[in-house]
């Protein structure tokens, strides 16, 4: 298994400086993010430019992992940008305000809903979630340090780099990024996965499960599953060139159709 490259001489450093870096959604899979990132830093080295598209925790086994990971590597001086998943809103709403739903989910689930993770989570903190369900988030605000509170509540929502628009979900077709709200960018389908017309930019969004990255045209999906045990995707992008990234180099993801 490939781990972090910190520091390893990088004799696959053969592409261009302005390749944007994305990683899918990570949900608690620490030990995978840690290969991406290995991927990643053999491709384009050190100062890679890196997106992560939200949805850190839930399902897997180390939220916590992940975020020590991301937190460690931005305050390391890392050029990476973390964005805000409905998971990872899901997870700071419940230590700011108790609450586990959310009108964009099914009337039958909450954020502790096993299919969702949020008790995977809350585990991979050392907090006991036999614990009834009112005293649960007193155990969480003791054992979630602050500094990842207060790092999820400052997730942006998107980023855009070159030709491209990263998001964690998709956008409201037609509609200009400042008048997009944060549903829209973190918990939009079918209106943005239904839009076959072209975007201002290239659209890179997670959110939506997978079997394989996917190029629409005008978007690209790599939320390959890795919450349900699958791969975690990660793409390198020049232009509006996709490539998925492998153990044995770049792989061009070709639009559909």
């Amino acid at each position: 298994m490939l781990r972090l490259a910190f520091g390893r001489p990088h004799a696959y450093l053969n592409h261009m400086s302005n390749t944007i870096y994305a990683i899918g959604d990570i949900h608690g899979q620490h030990e995978l993010l840690l290969d991406a990132l290995s991927l990643i830093e053999m491709d384009g080295g050190a100062d890679a430019r890196v997106i992560s598209l939200g949805d850190l925790v839930d399902r897997g086994a180390d939220s916590r992992g992940v975020i020590d990971t991301l937190m460690g590597g931005i305050k390391s001086g890392r050029n990476w940008t973390v964005l805000m998943g409905n998971h990872d809103r899901m997870f700071e709403n419940f230590m700011r305000t108790g609450v586990t739903t959310h009108p964009k989910m099914r009337p039958d689930y909450t954020w502790l809903h096993e299919r969702l993770g949020g008790f995977d989570t809350l585990a991979s903190y050392g907090v006991d979630t036999t614990l009834p369900e009112a005293e649960l988030r007193a155990a969480a605000l003791e054992a979630v340090p602050a500094s990842h509170r207060e790092f999820l509540a400052g997730l942006p929502l998107f980023a855009q780099e070159g030709e491209c628009i990263f998001v964690h979900a998709g956008i409201q077709p037609k509609l200009p990024l400042k008048w997009q709200t944060e549903e829209d960018l973190i918990w939009i389908r079918d209106a943005f996965l239904n839009f076959k017309e072209p975007h201002e930019r290239l659209v890179i969004h997670g959110h939506t499960a997978v079997d394989a990255p996917e190029h629409m045209g005008n978007r690209v999906n790599i939320d390959s599953g890795a919450g349900f045990g699958r791969a975690l995707t990660t793409v390198a992008i020049q232009g509006t060139d996709v490539f998925v990234l492998e153990e044995d180099g770049r792989t061009p993801l070709i639009p559909a159709g």
